[in-house]
C-alpha cells in the first residue's frame, strides 16, 4: 500500500480550499477535520471523489461561511442532520457537525459504518502522525478487511449493507464473519431506503472493475434478489443450444465480458478508436454494465416452446419495459433510463443485421435504420452484442460470431460515415413545409414518412438532386399515404 504523502494530500485539494477552511475555522472558533472517504482514499494513494469536512460546531453555519469565503454556493442539504454543501464550478464539499451525542471527533467516528470510513485528519495538518483512527481502520485497510464499527451500524441505516458490497468491489475488501452475518441479516431492509441513495451506491459499484464478481457474490447469498427480484426469475431457466448457462448466469457472464471489453477494446474491435471514443465519458461504461446485466430481463416472461425449440420472442421489448420499472424504483434520470432501455430493446439488432449481411451485404438503407434506432449508441449496441456473444458458449453457437460482430461493426461504421452521417447532418433536399406545398398536404405523419423516404433515397444515391427526389416522392406518395404503410 502506498504510504500517505502529505504533499499529495494537499495538492489533490481544490485550489484555495485548505486556506479557506482554516480561515473559516479560526473565525468561527471551531476545529475542522477531513473525515471518511477521502482519508481512506488518501491512505490508498488515490485521488478522492469525496470531500467531507466535519466540524466541532454547526455544520450548516460553517458551510454557509465557507461558501462566502470561496464565492461559491451554499446548499442546506439536510438541516435535520446539520449537513450543508459548498458547491462551485470545480468544487463540492459537504460539511457536517459532529454526530448526535458526540463531543469529540473520536466520538463521531465511532458512530460511522465501517472502520475504513472511520478515520480523520485535521484540515491543514495532513501529516501521517496526525491521523485519527480510533477503530484501527488503517490496519483493516492494509489487511483488506471490511469490518463494522459497531454491531448495530447497519440497523441504524440499512443502506450501509449496499455500501459494504460497494466497498468490496471498489477496494477489494473481504468482510469479517460478524460483518458478513450482519450484512445478510439486514439486507431485506435495504429497499426501505430512498431509491436515489440505492442508485448512488449501485453506480459506484458498477464503476469498478470488479462489478461482475461482486454482483455474483450478491446473487449467491440472495442479497441481489432483494434489489432486483426480476433477475431471480432467470435462475435455473434453460436456454437454447447456443448458450451454456441459464438466463441469469448468462446475464452475469455478459456483465463480466463487458468489463473485459471496456478494459481492453482493442482485443475485440479493429475499429477500437471509435469504441474508445464512445467509452470516454465516465457515465457510459456504467450504463453499459447495467445494460449487460439486464439485457435478457424479458426472457422469463416470454419463454415458450415451439416445435421442440425454446423461444423468447420479443424478449428485448419486454425487457426494456421491465427495466423502465427498475429505473423508476431507483429514480434514474430520464436520459440514463432511456439510454439503457434503448440498448436492451435493440440488443438483438446487430445479430439480425449480421444475418442480413451474410445474405446481401450491408446496405446504406440498413445502416440508416440502425442509426435512427440507436442514435449516438451504435457503438454501445455492438459492445453489448459482443459481450452477449462471448457470454454464450453452447455447442449450438455459430462459429466465428465474435469475428462477425467485429467485421460488421467496421463495415457499419464505414457506411455510416460515408453515406448515412452526411444525410442526417445536412438539410434535406426538400423540407417539410415544401413537401406540404408541393403535394398539397396538411401537417401530419405523412410528412414525416415522406422525409424518411427522402433520407432512404439520399443514402442510396448520394448524387440525387432535388427535382429527381420530388419526382420519386410523388411516385411513392400513394403507398406512403396508405394506412398500412411500412417504411
Amino acid at each position: 500500500m502506498p504510504r500517505p504523502d502529505p504533499t499529495r494530500w494537499d495538492r489533490s485539494l481544490p485550489a484555495g480550499l485548505q486556506d479557506a477552511v482554516n480561515a473559516t475555522a479560526a473565525k468561527l472558533g471551531v476545529t475542522a477535520y477531513f473525515a471518511g472517504g477521502e482519508v481512506r482514499d488518501w491512505l490508498l494513494g488515490r485521488e478522492s471523489d469525496d470531500l467531507d469536512i466535519t466540524v466541532t460546531g454547526s455544520g450548516l453555519a460553517f458551510a454557509r461561511a465557507l461558501a462566502r469565503a470561496l464565492q461559491a454556493t451554499f446548499v442546506p442539504l439536510s438541516p435535520a442532520d446539520d449537513l450543508g454543501r459548498v458547491a462551485g464550478p470545480d468544487l463540492q464539499v459537504d460539511v457536517s457537525g459532529l454526530r448526535a451525542g458526540s463531543r469529540t471527533i473520536e466520538d463521531d467516528l465511532r458512530q460511522r459504518d465501517f472502520t475504513v470510513n472511520a478515520m480523520a485528519v485535521p484540515v491543514g495538518d495532513c501529516r501521517e502522525g496526525a491521523l485519527i483512527d480510533p477503530e484501527n481502520g488503517r490496519k483493516d485497510l492494509q489487511q483488506g478487511r471490511l469490518r463494522l464499527v459497531a454491531a448495530d451500524a447497519l440497523a441504524a441505516d440499512p443502506l450501509r449493507v449496499l455500501r459494504g458490497w460497494r466497498f468490496m468491489a471498489q477496494l477489494d475488501l473481504t468482510p469479517d464473519a460478524p460483518t458478513r452475518a450482519a450484512m445478510l441479516a439486514e439486507a431485506p431492509a435495504m429497499t426501505r431506503c430512498a431509491g436515489e441513495r440505492q442508485r448512488v451506491e449501485l453506480d459506484k459499484l458498477m464503476a469498478t472493475a470488479r462489478a461482475a464478481a461482486v454482483i455474483g457474490a450478491m446473487a449467491e447469498c440472495g442479497t441481489l434478489w432483494v434489489l432486483f427480484p426480476e433477475l431471480e426469475a432467470g435462475v435455473g431457466m434453460a436456454q437454447p443450444a447456443s448458450h451454456h448457462l441459464d438466463v441469469f448466469g448468462h446475464s452475469l457472464e455478459a456483465l463480466r465480458r463487458m468489463e473485459e471489453i471496456i478494459a481492453a477494446p482493442k482485443r475485440r474491435f479493429r475499429d477500437h478508436e471509435t469504441i474508445s471514443t464512445y467509452l470516454a465519458p465516465p457515465r457510459v461504461p456504467i450504463l453499459l454494465k447495467y445494460a449487460a446485466l439486464f439485457h435478457d430481463l424479458g426472457k422469463p416472461a416470454t419463454l415458450a416452446e415451439r416445435n421442440g425449440r425454446l423461444t423468447y420472442y420479443n424478449h428485448d421489448q419486454t425487457g426494456a419495459k421491465l427495466f423502465g420499472a427498475i429505473a423508476g424504483r431507483l429514480v434514474w434520470s430520464r436520459r440514463d433510463r432511456d439510454r439503457v432501455a434503448l440498448l436492451i430493446r435493440e440488443h438483438m439488432r446487430p445479430f439480425h443485421l449480421n444475418n442480413a449481411r451474410k445474405k446481401q451485404g450491408i446496405t446504406p438503407r440498413a445502416c440508416l435504420r440502425l442509426a435512427k434506432a440507436a442514435g449516438d449508441d451504435i457503438s454501445g449496441l455492438f459492445l453489448l452484442a459482443m459481450a452477449d456473444s462471448l457470454a454464450g458458449m453452447g455447442p449450438g453457437k455459430p462459429a466465428g460470431m465474435e469475428d462477425d460482430m467485429d467485421q460488421l461493426f467496421t463495415e457499419v461504421m464505414t457506411v455510416y460515415r460515408e453515406r448515412v452521417a452526411p444525410v442526417l447532418t445536412t438539410r434535406p433536399l426538400v423540407n417539410g413545409r415544401e413537401l406540404q406545398e408541393i403535394f398539397a398536404l396538411a401537417p401530419g405523419p405523412v410528412i414525416g414518412r415522406l422525409l424518411a423516404a427522402l433520407q432512404h433515397m439520399q443514402v442510396e444515391d448520394p448524387d440525387l438532386d432535388r427535382e429527381t427526389a420530388i419526382t420519386r416522392l410523388g411516385e411513392q406518395l400513394p403507398a406512403i399515404t396508405h394506412p398500412d404503410h411500412r417504411q
